[in-house]
């Protein structure tokens, strides 16, 4: 369904939320309310609370724009790319822009994770999964590598996911806050270096097997 056939109130509440997505980049899931979003996008209080009703259906609804922003920026667009190392490269690459171009949908994953790690509650619930599913998906994307013959069969794909992860937090950290104009170059080495370790021998021969008759 295109954007234009969506009904009006359908199309009002997608862009607050993309509003709410970047201003919660720069206010936290935790200063983000009814009515400074309310000010921010020029609707009135009572409007705002017909959308959502409370705060924390809210930043619930924030969070889950912000995670189909992602998987519209990165997700989808690497599963288009063939199975294997490929796909698993291309998840990378993505992953990198979406940082290197401050895009807000992965900017709050980043900044929410640290904001609400001891917040207990529905909103720190749902960017629990949504980690979660994350994680699954990379680990889905290197486990096809596996199928494909490109990465070896022993690999540890839960923990390929978790390293990965971990150097895009980095890139993240050196980009963002150190301004360190290598930290793309540092996150493309180890993404090869996770690649190199878990590539599969495809120069070693293969025993032919041979079936009797």
């Amino acid at each position: 369904m295109t954007t234009t056939a969506l009904p009006k109130g359908r199309r009002t509440r997608d862009a607050v939320l993309t509003r709410g997505v970047e201003l919660a980049c720069r206010v936290g899931l935790g200063g983000l309310t009814i009515g400074g979003l309310a000010d921010e996008v020029g609707m009135s209080k009572s409007g705002m609370y017909a959308h959502f009703g409370s705060k924390q259906a809210l930043q619930l609804a924030v969070l889950d724009a912000a995670a189909e922003e992602f998987a519209t920026t990165v997700i989808v667009p690497a599963l288009r790319a063939p199975r294997g190392v490929e796909r698993v490269r291309a998840l990378a690459d993505l992953w990198i822009r979406c940082g290197l171009e401050r895009q807000p949908g992965g900017c709050l994953f980043v900044k929410a994770s640290t904001e609400l790690d001891e917040q207990d509650g529905p909103v720190r619930d749902r960017l629990r999964e949504q980690h979660q599913q994350l994680a699954q998906s990379i680990a889905r994307m290197v486990a096809g590598g596996v199928t494909e013959g490109q990465l070896r069969p022993d690999t540890d794909t839960e923990q390929f996911a978790t390293d990965l992860h971990g150097v895009m937090l980095a890139m993240y950290h050196g980009y963002r806050l150190l301004s360190d104009p290598a930290a793309e170059r540092h996150a493309r080495t180890a993404i090869d270096r996770l690649l190199d370790a878990a590539r599969a021998d495809l120069t070693a021969a293969t025993p032919a097997v041979t079936v009797s008759a």
